[in-house]
């Protein structure tokens, strides 16, 4: 065929077709599926080194011809290009082209990089193939773009893409370009689900800004990414229901898109590199079980400014690198206590949620200990969110002791004096959150007070209008800021216990109040 040849009206082959080609014209005329491949699947690899000869080789232009301008179906039948096992040589150029029938191709070997910008197609799926690159930036579907099991050498450019319904990379293997990119999906809109389960990243995997009608499966994915920073790189992403960092089932391919069971051969999410899901949005939840992070020290887990219902922070925590939930808002927060990083590793400032709903035991002093690992410097706000959630549930006893452990965490803040009225504080009524206390204290010092006075010289004040001297009452009326029990004021008190009452009524004044203030509290939550 020359490049100038044209299809004939009475529906011949075109002139210069090899063997290989005029059966793929014919195939496609019938809508049926055009094998090459020989049987031994050691041969028909695509991603192996035996060579295919021209026998299993047809030309890009050709196929180009077929899916841009083919000839009519033949009577009763639908044309399709339905390939398997098939060598397609040059670049398969579909640039800006409307692509009508159906195209799948199963098993075949492109030798060079397949180009569809701004193409139009109904329905397209290359299944176990070898690409080098696949360019397709604004490519528009109307159904599915399929593309599991295959190799891509170069990377894939989806960027500013719109799939009418899914998207599906599972299990396919994409290595970086010259950008560092292996999946450049900025700006890409996919009307229902993107499946990505099992899929092995070679580089930056970027979603930026990218919109999700349904979910987003990376089950049993593996994200690496030695050369940057980040592995995934994804804010502002939208979901409009789940994203899954979770594991896949191996073996079975009814498991695709369902949390394997109990039992089931499992592969984790795994990542090695930096993640970004700053800003995104996600409709229903951001599932982390089992998720393997693996970072350097300077590479984080960024999930700054994220909003969803649920987020489920259930993986292994890394032991390098960062977490960082700053102004995140979540609903419900699903974790576990071994999930989180230490010290110095995890920041929380502005980080809102509603309810805490713990996998397995979490107890109090390691959910201090959480909050304490995300305050390097001293910051009141984790403390106050923490107290909210469990006063909320009911737990006003736990909220009390995060509000006492936020004041001695202030306190190692504060200069000397400070801190040493702080210890103070903190021994005798425990900052007021302990009422009890401050009661016995008060009732120690009433019988020390009561025995002092005992002893103690009490001239009246006035002869003949004074009530009879009560050591134990005038030790109380001391103690009782607002209560007149009539003792005080009637007597005459010098040098030393004229301070003894002075010190009485100050510390009356600090534990009475702090036992009211407890008083109102239990009061408030009954």
């Amino acid at each position: 065929m020359t490049d100038g040849a044209g299809l004939r009206d009475d529906g011949e082959l075109p002139d210069d077709l090899t063997a290989a080609e005029a059966g793929m014209w014919q195939a496609f005329r019938n809508g049926s599926v055009y094998d090459l491949s020989c049987g031994d699947t050691v041969v028909d690899d695509p991603h192996g080194g035996h060579p295919w000869g021209p026998e299993r080789s047809v030309r890009a232009r050709i196929v180009c011809w077929l899916l841009l301008d083919g000839p009519p179906a033949l009577a009763g039948r639908v044309s399709s290009l339905k390939l398997v096992g098939v060598q397609i040589s040059g670049s398969l150029d579909l640039a800006g082209g409307t692509v009508v029938p159906y195209v799948e191709m199963r098993g075949c070997r492109f030798e060079r990089d397949v180009l569809l910008p701004e193409a139009r197609f109904t329905t397209m799926r290359l299944v176990d193939c070898s690409v080098p690159r696949l360019e397709a930036a604004r490519v528009h579907t109307e159904g599915d773009l399929h593309l599991p099991r295959c190799r891509f050498h170069n990377g894939i450019r989806l960027t500013d893409a719109r799939i009418g319904t899914d998207l599906l990379l599972n299990q396919a293997i994409v290595y970086r370009d010259r950008s560092g990119r292996s999946i450049a999906g900025d700006g890409m809109a996919v009307g229902q689900d993107l499946q990505a389960e099992l899929l092995e990243s070679h580089g930056e995997m970027s979603l930026r800004s990218a919109k999700i009608g349904v979910s987003l499966s990376l089950r049993g994915a593996r994200l690496v990414n030695p050369y940057t920073r980040l592995a995934l790189n994804a804010p502002q992403l939208t979901v409009e229901r789940s994203l899954y960092l979770t594991p896949a089932g191996l073996g079975n391919p009814l498991l695709s898109g369902m949390t394997p069971a109990r039992g089931t051969r499992i592969q984790r999410f795994e990542c090695e590199g930096g993640v970004r899901l700053d800003d995104g949005r996600f409709g229903d939840a951001v599932d982390m079980e089992r998720a393997r992070f693996t970072f350097t020290d300077e590479q984080e887990l960024s999930l700054r400014r994220i909003q969803t219902p649920e987020l489920r922070f259930l993986g292994e925590h890394p032991a390098r690198g960062t977490v960082v939930l700053s102004g995140a808002r979540i609903v419900n927060l699903m974790d576990r206590a071994d999930a989180w990083p230490g010290p110095g590793r995890l920041h929380m400032g502005g980080f809102f949620y509603e309810n805490l709903v713990p996998r397995g035991p979490f107890p109090l002093d390691e959910r201090l200990g959480w909050v304490a690992a995300a305050t390097a410097e001293y910051n009141p706000e984790p403390y106050e969110r923490l107290a909210t959630v469990l006063r909320a549930g009911g737990e006003d006893e736990d909220a009390r002791e995060v509000l006492l452990a936020k004041q001695r965490r202030r306190r190692e803040s504060l200069p000397i004096a400070a801190k040493l009225w702080g210890y103070a504080q903190d021994w005798t009524v425990a900052y007021g959150y302990r009422p009890g206390r401050a009661a016995v204290w008060m009732a120690v010092l009433w019988a020390a007070g009561s025995v002092a006075f005992a002893r103690a010289g009490h001239p009246p004040i006035k002869r003949g209008e004074h009530p009879e001297w009560n050591p134990t009452l005038f030790a109380l009326d001391l103690l009782l800021p607002v209560i007149d029990l009539g003792q005080v004021g009637f007597w005459q008190l010098k040098g030393g216990w004229q301070w003894l009452a002075a010190v009485m009524i100050l510390l009356g004044w600090v534990l009475a109040t702090t036992v009211a203030a407890g008083a109102t509290r239990t009061l408030r939550r009954s």
